[in-house]
C-alpha cells in the first residue's frame, strides 16, 4: 500500500474501528491518557472530528458546535454511534480526488492536505482507548514514517501545543517503535488506569 493521507485516513478508520469493537462497556466511563477526559470523550472527540472531515469531503456545509466534553455526543450504544458515522466515511473516500480543493475553517485547502492530521489521529486515538481496556494496541511502522513526514517539517513551537502534541515524554531504552511514537506525541507510553486515580 502506497500510504497516501486518503489511504492511511481509510486505514486509520478500520484501525480505530477495530479498537471500538472490542472495547469493553464498562470502561467507557473510565479515565483516558488524555487529560480530562473518559475514554467516552475520546471516541466523541474522533466522532465529530470524522462527521467533519466527511461533510468537507463531501462538499456539504459543517456544522460543527462543540460539545463538552465530547462524550456528551455520544449515545449509550457506543458501537452503534460510531458505526452509524464509519459508513459515510467509507463512502465519501470512494474515488477520492486529493488534490481537489475545499473550503475549510482555515480557507481553500486540498483534501489530502486536510485529511492528513486525523489520519494520524485515528491510531493515536485508537492506541489512547486500547490502553484503557488494556489492549495492546502498535500502530503502524508505515504510519509512524507518515506521521514524521507530516509533521517534523512544522515548527516545533506549532507542534507542542495545547492543540496538538503535548511536549515529547522520556520512553525507556526497551520501548517499542510504537512506544516511542506515542512518547513522542506527549502521551507516556507505560500509561495505565491506576495512574490516573482509578
Amino acid at each position: 500500500m502506497t500510504w497516501t493521507p486518503d489511504t492511511s485516513y481509510s486505514s486509520g478508520l478500520e484501525f480505530f474501528t477495530d479498537v471500538v469493537v472490542r472495547f469493553p462497556f464498562g470502561d467507557w466511563e473510565k479515565p483516558s491518557p488524555c487529560e480530562g477526559w473518559r475514554a467516552v470523550d475520546v471516541l466523541g472527540h474522533v466522532g465529530a472530528a470524522v462527521q467533519f472531515g466527511t461533510a468537507l469531503v463531501t462538499g456539504t456545509k459543517p456544522d460543527w458546535q462543540a460539545i463538552e466534553p465530547p462524550g456528551g455526543a455520544v449515545g449509550m450504544d457506543r458501537i452503534g454511534w460510531w458505526e452509524d458515522l464509519l459508513g459515510p466515511a467509507r463512502e465519501s473516500l470512494k474515488d477520492l480526488d486529493i488534490c481537489r480543493f475545499v473550503d475549510t475553517p482555515l480557507g481553500k485547502r486540498e483534501i489530502g492536505k486536510g485529511l492528513s492530521f486525523p489520519a494520524v489521529d485515528l491510531y493515536v486515538h485508537a492506541w489512547d482507548l486500547g490502553t484503557v481496556a488494556r489492549m495492546r494496541v502498535e500502530i503502524p511502522h508505515e504510519i509512524i514514517e507518515f506521521a514524521h513526514s507530516l509533521i517534523d517539517q512544522i515548527p516545533v513551537s506549532q507542534v507542542r501545543s495545547s492543540r496538538v502534541f503535548a511536549p515529547e515524554k522520556p520512553f525507556l531504552l526497551t520501548a517499542t517503535p510504537s512506544e516511542a511514537f506515542i512518547a513522542w506525541t506527549g502521551r507516556d507510553p507505560l500509561w495505565t488506569c491506576t495512574d490516573a486515580g482509578t
